[in-house]
C-alpha cells in the first residue's frame, strides 16, 4: 500500500516517521511519502496519485484548495473548511480532516479543555479552522481569531467568530492562546508571533508547530511560569486517527503516546 503527504514545502516532515512507527505496530506492510506540490499543480496531482495510492495527507497551503479536486466531504470537514486526508477508496476521493481530533486529544491530554473559557487562536489556515471548530465545540466560552487585516480573512470565519488585528490582540487577555501559524517553525526558530507582552494577557499557551520541539512562542510562556505544549501530541493523534480510516479499523489509544515519545527523541 501507498500512501504519502501533500505540501509546499515538507523538509521538516516527521510524518513519514510517524506512520511508518503505526505500520510497524500493526505488522502492516505500506510505504509514505513526501509529495511536494505547488498549488497551480495540486488538481493534476491528486488526479494522478488516485491510481495508485490508498490514500494521502494534505498539509500548507493545499488543505482548502484541495477540496475542489475531492468526490465526496465527510461532515467534519465540510463545518471546518478544510481538509489534511484523503482516502482512495471504491474509485472515489473522499476527504476528511483529523487536525479536529488530534487537537481535542492534545487539549485533553494536557488538561486544556477550553470549556467555558476565553480562547485565542492566532491564523485563518486550514490548521485554524479545525483549532477553531474544536474549541467551539468543546464549549469555550469566548473565540478570538487573531489575524494580520481582518477585511482578509475568510468570510465564514469572519461571520462565526470574532476576528482581530495583531494590534487589538495587545489589549486582549484569555486562558489560552493557541499558535496556528508557521512563525516559529524549523528552521525560522527564533521568531515567535506574538511577544512578551501578549503573552502576559493569557493563562496557557498552545503552539501547534512541533518542530524545534520548544518554540520561542512557547519559551515567552514558560519564562512567565505559564503551561506551553507544542503539536507533536496532535500530530501523531491526527495521524493515527487517520491511518483508522486509510486501513479501516480501531487503534489502541495507547499507541499516540508511544508513537508521542518516539518522535520526541527524534526532535
Amino acid at each position: 500500500m501507498k500512501f504519502g503527504l501533500l505540501g509546499a514545502k515538507l523538509g521538516h516532515s516527521l510524518s513519514p516517521q510517524i506512520h511508518q512507527e503505526v505500520f510497524r505496530q500493526m505488522g502492516i506492510t505500506a510505504t509514505y511519502e513526501l509529495i511536494e506540490v505547488p498549488g497551480e499543480k495540486l488538481a493534476a496531482t491528486v488526479e494522478e496519485l488516485r491510481k495508485s495510492y490508498r490514500g494521502l495527507n494534505v498539509t500548507i497551503p493545499h488543505k482548502v484548495a484541495v477540496m475542489d479536486s475531492l468526490d465526496r466531504i465527510a461532515p467534519e470537514a465540510e463545518a471546518i473548511g478544510a481538509v489534511n486526508t484523503i482516502s482512495f477508496a471504491g474509485g472515489k476521493a473522499e476527504g476528511f480532516n483529523t487536525d479536529y481530533f488530534g487537537f481535542a486529544r492534545l487539549l485533553e491530554h494536557e488538561d486544556l479543555v477550553p470549556t467555558g473559557k476565553n480562547v485565542c487562536v492566532l491564523g485563518t489556515g486550514g490548521a485554524s479552522r479545525a483549532v477553531l471548530q474544536c474549541v467551539r465545540n468543546m464549549g469555550a466560552g469566548q473565540i478570538t481569531v487573531i489575524t494580520r487585516k481582518t477585511e482578509n480573512a475568510p468570510e465564514d470565519i469572519r461571520s462565526q467568530y470574532k476576528v482581530r488585528t495583531y494590534e487589538e490582540l495587545r489589549r486582549l487577555e484569555g486562558d489560552l492562546l493557541v499558535n496556528c501559524t508557521p512563525v516559529g517553525m524549523y528552521p525560522a526558530v527564533d521568531a515567535s508571533p506574538v511577544d512578551k507582552a501578549v503573552m502576559e494577557h493569557f493563562g496557557a499557551a498552545v503552539d501547534i508547530i512541533y518542530n524545534p520541539g520548544e518554540t520561542r512562542f512557547m519559551q515567552l510562556a514558560k519564562a512567565q511560569g505559564k503551561k506551553a505544549v507544542n503539536g507533536l501530541f496532535m500530530l501523531v493523534a491526527q495521524a493515527v486517527a487517520t491511518d483508522e480510516i486509510w486501513l479501516e479499523r480501531k487503534l489502541d489509544d495507547a499507541l499516540i503516546a508511544d508513537v508521542t515519545e518516539k518522535m520526541r527523541s527524534l526532535l
